[in-house]
């Protein structure tokens, strides 16, 4: 099985060059599991009413707490590569 640390930086790299961008909630599970593979577990207080970007992203990572970096990596890529 290939390493899938190389595979998840291919798909990091081929996440900037999709050939259209994908919608806000797409976009949050990208921004998600990149944090979960790459930072683990979110720390820090929930960002405040002001902050809706903030907030969202905050609560999109919140909600893969637990999950493993390599289960994280590879359904960053498979989400990728869905969108390819």
């Amino acid at each position: 099985m290939p390493d899938i640390k190389a595979k998840f930086e291919q798909a990091v790299a081929e996440s900037k060059t999709l050939p259209e961008k994908p919608d806000n909630m797409t976009l949050l599970k990208i921004y998600a599991l990149y944090k979960q593979a790459t930072a683990g577990d979110v720390e820090g207080k929930r960002p405040g009413f002001t902050d809706m970007v903030g907030r969202a992203k905050f609560d999109a990572w919140d909600a893969l707490k637990g999950t493993d970096a390599k289960a994280a990596m590879q359904q960053y890529i498979d989400l990728i590569e869905s969108l390819k």
